[in-house]
């Protein structure tokens, strides 16, 4: 098939590129020129495990371009809207100009018969809309609403091998045909037996927001947890494992620390209260609230550990931060705890060194008031007190021996429950870590 894909950022592009892989014909739109240069040239625009791979070999294909003119998604049977909701400027709900903007620009080029797709998390009722706009402008054209549920680091694996489908499909005669399109664009992941749910559209806009909602409520409930075993001296990992042996539980999302971040997670929750409380359903979500706030308590809290570690001031001390990205395996520093924490440490006049395997650029760009340092190594070096923030691989593996070495303080503050603690405490380090007893 013919395929476009309007908007071409983390979501877009990766989506493009999976599309061109399946066998498709795809062109990527974007009004960013630079993006749509570094694209068309094979250099991924963020980072992304795989997907530069990935860009490479499918435009070798020729079955992938992108470009700036709208005009080159004229011809294609699918038109993917993959642009971005950000939360709206001092409120919760979700800014949908992009989306709005994505699909009028659409209109100039759609033909009848032809389907718009759209991926991007929206509010409940905002499919319905955009329906009625593309049938009014264009007569026979279809809307259909296929959430996306990638994350990021595993964005390829999850794009290209999906746990599952969701069409928001049309309720009138076009439900068929819809149905039929999207099942050719996915047909090889179809074949596969992939779970698919064909649904309404304010069920499949519901999808998305409800996933993320709950996991967010898990994060929030372990971190709730922490907060009690610190009361209590109990020891929030070990209550995790024995809870998440329980299969109603489960052990996943239980990693009790510095709370979730990122550009999804905390701008659905507020949106989805924001949209139910238009709906005069707001006491149905009021618990993501305190979920919201138990999230936003683990970024103080940190910071008032790193000071009980330095004697009860931060006033020049130096403090290393390993880690900016929100999550490891990626470079977002979309409301990344990680550099909320630095921050907060500077403002209270520590001189904070930050690290990352992959986004200090991007770190650098948005917190420019920060020291920033290549190397774990280089961050730590004399430091007072060293922060794993973001839980890389690297720094998990980081040999505390040696690493004790180049600081002038070992006081290890495990903002992720991601090191082994006994084997740092082994090496003469104070042990900290949120909801577990002092090392």
């Amino acid at each position: 098939m013919r395929v476009s894909v309007v908007g071409c950022g983390y979501l877009g592009a990766v989506h493009a590129a999976s599309m061109a892989e399946l066998g498709h014909e795809v062109v990527g739109i974007d009004v960013d020129e630079r993006k749509v240069a570094a694209l068309n040239e094979a250099r991924a625009p963020f980072f992304e495990p795989g997907f530069e791979d990935l860009l490479a070999r499918t435009l070798a294909t020729g079955r992938l371009r992108f470009s700036t003119d709208v005009a080159d998604a004229a011809g294609a049977a699918v038109h993917f809207v993959c642009v971005g909701t950000p939360q709206k400027r001092g409120e919760y709900a979700a800014d949908l100009r992009y989306v709005q903007a994505a699909v009028e620009s659409l209109l100039g080029v759609l033909a009848p018969g032809e389907l718009v797709v759209g991926k991007s998390t929206v509010p409940v009722g905002t499919a319905a809309r955009l329906a009625e706009l593309v049938a009014h402008k264009v007569p026979g054209a279809m809307l259909a609403w296929n959430p996306k549920f990638l994350r990021e680091g595993f964005a390829v694996q999850d794009t290209l091998h999906p746990n599952r489908l969701v069409y928001g499909l049309p309720a009138d005669q076009d439900r068929e045909t819809a149905e039929r399109m999207l099942d050719e664009v996915y047909a090889e992941i179809v074949t596969r037996q992939t779970p698919k749910v064909v649904t309404d559209y304010a069920t499949a806009e519901m999808v998305k927001t409800a996933a993320n909602s709950f996991l967010a409520t898990k994060i929030s409930f372990i971190n709730a947890m922490a907060e009690l075993c610190e009361a209590t001296g109990a020891d929030v990992k070990l209550l995790a494992d024995a809870i998440g042996y329980d299969d109603r539980i489960g052990r996943k999302f239980l990693n009790a620390g510095l709370g979730f971040g990122g550009g999804c997670l905390p701008k659905d929750i507020r949106a989805f209260m924001a949209r139910v409380g238009e709906l005069g359903a707001d006491q149905a979500l009021t618990f993501l609230r305190e979920v919201d706030n138990i999230n936003m308590r683990r970024r103080i809290r940190m910071v008032e550990l790193a000071r009980e570690v330095c004697d009860g001031s931060l006033l020049g001390k130096h403090i290393a931060v390993l880690g900016a990205a929100f999550k490891p395996d990626s470079d977002d520093i979309r409301d990344s705890p990680a550099l909320n924490v630095a921050a907060q440490l500077q403002l209270q006049g520590a001189v904070v060194c930050v690290t990352d395997p992959a986004a200090v650029d991007n770190a650098r760009r948005q917190w420019p008031q920060l020291d920033y340092a290549p190397t774990a190594e280089q961050a730590a070096a004399g430091a007072d007190a060293v922060l794993v923030l973001t839980e890389w691989r690297q720094y998990r593996q980081l040999d505390p021996v040696a690493f004790g070495q180049i600081v002038a303080g070992k006081r290890v503050l495990d903002g992720r429950n991601a090191l082994d603690r006994e084997a740092w405490t082994a090496a003469g380090w104070t042990y900290r870590a949120l909801g577990r007893r002092a090392g």
